[in-house]
């Protein structure tokens, strides 16, 4: 009864707010043809406090937005196909040959060149965090439509991290990097922004690749899952990303659509070396057993989603989850015995173990803007309290100042799309090495560092991902990271709608074809 009055009270306020809002429900008039995308991720406590990207993780609303493109396009298959790059040869060791289309404008009618993705690239190696380490580019040359890129060591996957959305393809002589507004070659360009609330797009009229249907294109955010749920169903909004799945009921008639697909996005925990307790293995062991996945995706997530193995999903390319030996699968009876045996007994009978006086306390943190973690947060805690740990959960958007302070945390569960380039590379060594950017929890295993430098000078594919699944291997054995589920994303729109599209890399959802009725 609480859920549907507070349901209630969300649809109502924003049947209210709709009355004075600028960013109503689509208008279906082929001469002005408008629509509203509510969306719970562009926002800054997920690094997308703007389309620059440059910036961070700028770049996935960039490319989502249909602001920018790269030079190559995944396949939902995460293999690579042309886009701005019509081919791309590699001599065997440091040296790519990239020949561009020769009909790609920039969104200010200024044709794209080689020499114009060169002085982009540059910008991006010296502004991104990430690109230079991914990239290895030591140096370019630019000659007409050509780009010749050298590499300060053999790089296999170079295509793979140009086709990741921080390589969107910018005008720098243009584009405002402080307001974080760029010029791109997609088929919308950007009329206003105002972090945290909303995107205004309009029709790029110098688009190389078609034309956009839409005379504008507004992105809402919407963080509150009800809030989001209201505004569809009010039409406020005439399509979502992020639904809340105890929402999906509200959608399942003819007035909507969904356009579903498996992705690499894994919601997963990482354990916190540096904490007392998890720094027994028995104990990371124990919650590695004691997760029970199926019921979270099953029960909480109502079956939308995958049940998680290694790092990457089940019969993903051929380094998928199904072909790791160390991943643990739920059992109680382990977990419990596995303390057991490494002294954590309850001798009080309140139900959660002790050692040498201590209660096996775990400080679980996460945040709420991925509408599964919380979810995931409250399964982990039900089911490790029946194997004696009790879990305190912080649920937070300051969820970055809290993971500052190692001591405030002995657990950190999170989102992640772990190969958004379709490579396995990424993960590793964004995660698992000391001091990359996602190693929050301070994991060093010197094995892991060589095996990750082994794949990143691997040209031939199948001993790319032989490698990739002893280095999953690895950091299983270690109870490094439990890997819980997969995303099965799902996007919801209104059923005149048309081609508002899932894809597995999680980007491309606005194209020219978007369309309203």
């Amino acid at each position: 009864m609480k859920k549907k009055i507070t349901m209630l009270v969300a649809v109502l306020m924003v049947a209210v707010l709709a009355v004075g809002c600028s960013c109503q429900g689509g208008s279906k008039s082929s001469a002005n043809k408008t629509m509203v995308i509510g969306d719970t991720t562009f926002n800054s406590e997920n690094s997308e406090e703007s389309v620059n990207p440059h910036n961070t993780y700028n770049g996935w609303a960039c490319i989502r937005y249909g602001i920018g493109e790269t030079l190559v396009h995944y396949t939902d298959d995460m293999n690579l196909e042309p886009w701005i790059a019509n081919k791309w040869e590699n001599d065997g060791g440091n040296n790519w040959t990239i020949t561009l289309n020769d009909n790609v404008k920039f969104s200010n009618g200024k044709a794209v060149d080689a020499a114009a993705v060169k002085e982009c690239f540059e910008h991006m190696i010296q502004a991104h965090d990430r690109a230079p380490s991914d990239t290895k580019i030591a140096s370019m040359e630019a000659n007409g439509n050509v780009l010749k890129i050298t590499t300060s060591e053999p790089n296999p996957a170079l295509m793979n991290y140009l086709g990741d959305p921080y390589a969107c393809i910018i005008d720098m002589q243009s584009s405002n990097m402080e307001q974080g507004i760029v010029t791109g070659t997609g088929p919308y360009v950007v009329q206003e922004m105002v972090t945290d609330d909303h995107l205004t797009l309009t029709p790029n009229t110098n688009y190389w690749n078609g034309t956009p249907k839409l005379s504008k294109l507004t992105i809402k955010t919407i963080s509150d899952g009800d809030t989001l749920s209201a505004a569809l169903q009010t039409g406020d909004i005439d399509a979502a990303y992020g639904m809340a799945y105890e929402a999906y009921p509200n959608f399942e008639n003819n007035k909507y659509q969904f356009s579903s697909i498996q992705t690499s996005r894994t919601f997963f925990t990482s354990m916190n070396m540096e904490s007392p307790v998890i720094s027994d293995k028995a104990v990371r062991e124990a919650i590695a057993y004691g997760i029970n996945k199926e019921g979270f995706v099953n029960t909480l997530l109502n079956g939308h989603g995958v049940v998680g193995a290694g790092a990457f999903p089940d019969g993903f390319s051929n380094f998928g989850g199904d072909k790791v030996k160390n991943a643990k699968k739920y059992n109680p009876e382990t977990a419990k015995a596995t303390l057991e045996a490494a002294g954590w007994v309850d001798t009080d009978g309140d139900g959660i173990r002790e050692k040498n006086g201590q209660k096996l306390t775990i400080k679980w943190l996460t945040y709420p803007s991925r509408q599964e973690l919380p979810l995931l947060a409250e399964s982990a805690q039900a089911s490790l309290k029946d194997i004696g740990i009790n879990v305190e959960i912080n649920n937070t958007a300051n969820h970055k100042q809290f993971r500052k302070d190692k001591s405030s945390w002995d657990i950190y569960a999170s989102a992640l799309v772990t190969a958004p380039s379709g490579d396995p590379l990424y993960f590793f060594t964004t995660s698992c090495l000391p001091g990359s950017d996602y190693n929050y929890a301070g994991y060093d295993n010197p094995n892991v560092t060589k095996l990750v430098g082994d794949l990143s000078k691997e040209f031939d594919a199948t001993k790319r991902g032989e490698i990739a699944v002893k280095l999953q291997d690895e950091i299983l054995a270690d109870d490094a990271y439990v890997f819980c589920s997969f995303l099965q994303m799902n996007l919801i729109s209104k059923s005149n709608v048309k081609n508002y599209t899932a894809h597995a890399c999680d980007y491309y959802e606005v194209t020219a074809d978007l369309d309203i009725e």
